[in-house]
């Protein structure tokens, strides 16, 4: 075993294609959600330094570079439920450890609380962060959003779990917001922000059990939820228009008031992608919501439980802050986050679906 790990150390790249990109990523998984990641080129820090801040580089990314987002995201390399995250250091990061853009099948997102966690853990176990300190590191993340704080184990040698983050300030956008969902009638929805904006609703209102009901019909749903509050009600950001959208639908059990029990939830968004964990940006909002509605407390810790995978995350808000005109929190949300393995990745010129095909 030994002997034929040593030769696949020393594998060398397939043929590929002179001019096209090599792409190395590490791969990990927080809570069954997977997360790609990217480290960004030396060659295209400078660039990124040139260009200035996290949203321009996106945009840019976006402009340019989206057969990279593509080729990684998409199949025949990924599938309907990947995810991904390129790393910035230099400028892009403004200070911080580092800078993040995340990647999903349909584009890119302004928040990824799963996303976070796992890169806490990259950051300390390669090298990112300077001096990293036992028994528990500080890891400050430049997130399109906002600055996001990891807080991540560390032995000395390695990271470990569980991480947990501070999100931007999150808060309430629309509460009772009642919303025709053509062929599904009048549903009430609540709109959450918690790095990027969410509708919530308990899935009875819609005839389903987030906990029994089948998956498909669960992304039916909430995929038809999302394009009924897109077309009903504009989310605002008081920062920036380039957080001012909709990102998905979460169907809930409907148990929001303060339990020591997990409550269960589903999050379906972009083009129908279902998060395998209970989603780190979506418990922030929810968390900020509960607290708006006098339904938690701060620092009362919540268990939130995913439908698809049965992993657990934590949430509480830790202190009230401010968005603009909205009365926020700061939400502290905690899970772990696992190394799954690296990858590289190259294209041939000739290949046809060199760059992906998205397949539902």
């Amino acid at each position: 075993m030994a002997a034929a790990a040593e030769a696949g150390a020393g594998l060398r790249l397939p043929p590929h294609a002179a001019a096209g990109p090599v792409l190395r990523t590490v791969e990990m998984h927080t809570g069954g959600e997977p997360l790609r990641i990217l480290l960004q080129p030396e060659e295209e820090e400078a660039a990124a330094a040139a260009g200035g801040a996290l949203l321009a580089l996106r945009r840019r990314m976006a402009a340019s570079r989206d057969h990279v987002r593509r080729a990684l995201m998409h199949e025949p390399r990924g599938h309907g439920g990947m995810y991904g995250a390129v790393v910035a250091r230099g400028e892009a990061a403004a200070g911080a450890d580092l800078a993040a853009l995340f990647l999903h099948g349909a584009g890119y997102s302004a928040m990824c609380g799963h996303a976070v966690l796992a890169l806490g853990r990259f950051a300390l176990d390669y090298g990112l962060v300077a001096a990293p300190r036992r028994p528990e590191t500080a890891v400050r993340l430049r997130c399109p959003c906002g600055p996001v704080t990891a807080f991540v184990p560390w032995d000395g040698r390695r990271s470990g779990n569980p991480v947990r983050f501070h999100s931007v300030p999150a808060f309430a956008a629309a509460t009772d917001l009642a919303v025709d969902v053509p062929g599904r009638g009048k549903v009430v929805v609540d709109i959450g922000y918690g790095g990027t904006f969410y509708a919530f609703l308990d899935a009875r209102q819609l005839g389903l059990d987030v906990c029994s009901s089948k998956t498909r019909d669960l992304v039916d749903a909430a995929s038809a939820v999302t394009e009924a509050v897109k077309k009903q009600f504009k989310p605002h950001h008081p920062e920036s228009e380039d957080l001012s959208f909709l990102y998905g639908t979460i169907l809930t059990d409907g148990k929001d008031a303060f339990s020591e029990e997990p409550t269960t939830n589903i999050c379906v968004f972009a083009d129908e992608q279902v998060d395998r964990s209970p989603t780190g940006s979506g418990v922030t909002a929810r968390i900020a919501l509960q607290y708006h509605k006098g339904l938690i407390q701060l620092n009362q810790t919540r268990t939130f439980r995913s439908s698809t995978t049965g992993s657990l995350f934590t949430g509480k808000a830790v202190k009230e802050a401010r968005s603009g005109d909205y009365s926020a929190v700061v939400v502290e949300v905690s899970g772990e986050a696992f190394y799954t393995g690296t990858a590289t990745f190259t294209v041939e010129e000739e290949d046809q679906l060199k760059y992906g095909f998205f397949f539902k």
